[in-house]
């Protein structure tokens, strides 16, 4: 079984017990990621639901302070409402008119940010004492989240480490530069499990840059071949400056600055990471990697895209020494300088 069956079973229990209607599990948009950054309050998510009927939307989010269930995330304090009004406040997670028939909500807020909620369709169905006993079930919610948590963590590092070995053996295995590239580029994009992955590059003392290679195609047009101006998008950003970008914490990666160039329409990319590939000393290509789907971005995940990149700027720098070396052995040895003999006095000019 995986996390959500398990959680739902939970929830299913939880039910049961105070005779709900429905039990609703929020936590954190953003995942591990922001609770482990600390951030405070943020967005929370229907992450699981055991429900007596079907209108609760699964893909609920709501905002800190957003009805009942974003004042207990905003609060971090519990909350008991045995005759609720729609009229004064919501709970955001039904569909249809379903929300009218609730009358009574019991919420506690969890340690790592979220909620488990319960609410009825009869009014004085919760009292304080349950209120507590509820504290209980969201402790042991928590620790099982936390523990999910530890797990895909471990899952993630094994993933990223055999991603990293196997980048390693294809330098052996395929010997020429883009077909080496087109293989790094889709491993790449499947081991951080994003969309898509590219190169861009550019020749030295360049104003232009293009793409070398991609796994999946960005646009829906000719822009592939098209050289890009410098200045222009997070790619141009990177070259300019040298620094990473990961795009699309807080907002879509394409609310602000485009990934080429603001004539040119990319898919609808959530997240965006940028990272500079140095060669001599100087930023000669960028690594990109786009998803559709929002999310944050963990340490090991960070860790494992700049390893990459790392061993990209290693393998174009061996590149570059190589063709450098057989540049010097395929000239010609010059020949000895030979001493300019005496000139005759008596030789006629």
């Amino acid at each position: 079984m995986n996390d959500s069956t398990y959680l739902q079973r939970i929830l299913g229990i939880v039910c049961s017990v105070f005779d709900a209607y429905s039990a609703v599990l929020f936590l954190p948009a953003a995942g591990r990621d922001a609770r482990a950054a600390g951030s405070g309050a943020t967005d929370v998510r229907l992450a699981s639901v055991f429900s007596l009927g079907d209108k609760i939307s699964p893909e609920t989010t709501l905002a800190p302070g957003k009805g009942l269930v974003g004042w207990i995330v905003k609060n971090n304090k519990p909350l008991l409402v045995n005759n609720f009004d729609q009229s004064k406040s919501l709970l955001g997670y039904y569909t249809s008119n379903e929300e009218a028939t609730i009358k009574a909500f019991l919420g506690c807020p969890l340690r790592g940010g979220g909620a488990l909620c319960l609410d009825s369709k009869r009014t004085y169905s919760f009292s304080d004492k349950d209120q507590k006993i509820l504290h209980l079930f969201a402790d042991l919610v928590q620790d099982m989240s936390d523990q999910c948590c530890r797990v895909h963590e471990s899952m993630d590092q094994c993933r990223y480490y055999g991603a990293l070995r196997a980048v390693q053996g294809l330098r052996s295995k395929i010997g020429r530069w883009n077909r080496f590239l087109d293989a790094y580029l889709a491993l790449l994009a499947e081991s951080a499990r994003f969309g898509h992955a590219f190169f861009a590059v550019r020749e030295e003392w360049d104003e232009k840059y293009y793409l070398e290679g991609w796994n999946e195609k960005l646009f829906d047009n000719e822009h592939h071949d098209r050289r890009f101006d410098l200045g222009s998008g997070l790619v141009g950003w990177v070259f300019r400056n040298g620094q990473p970008v990961f795009a699309g914490e807080k907002e879509p990666a394409g609310a602000g600055s485009p990934l080429f160039a603001r004539d040119v329409k990319t898919r609808a990319y959530n997240r965006v990471i940028c990272l500079p590939v140095a060669v001599r000393g100087e930023t000669r290509g960028v690594l990109g990697l786009a998803c559709q789907e929002p999310g944050g971005y963990d340490e090991e995940l960070k860790s494992f895209v700049a390893a990459a990149a790392d061993y990209l700027s290693l393998f174009l720098e061996n590149l570059y020494l190589r063709s450098k070396l057989g540049e010097a052995l395929a000239k010609p040895p010059k020949e000895p300088s030979k001493k300019p003999q005496e000139k005759d006095p008596d030789e006629p000019v």
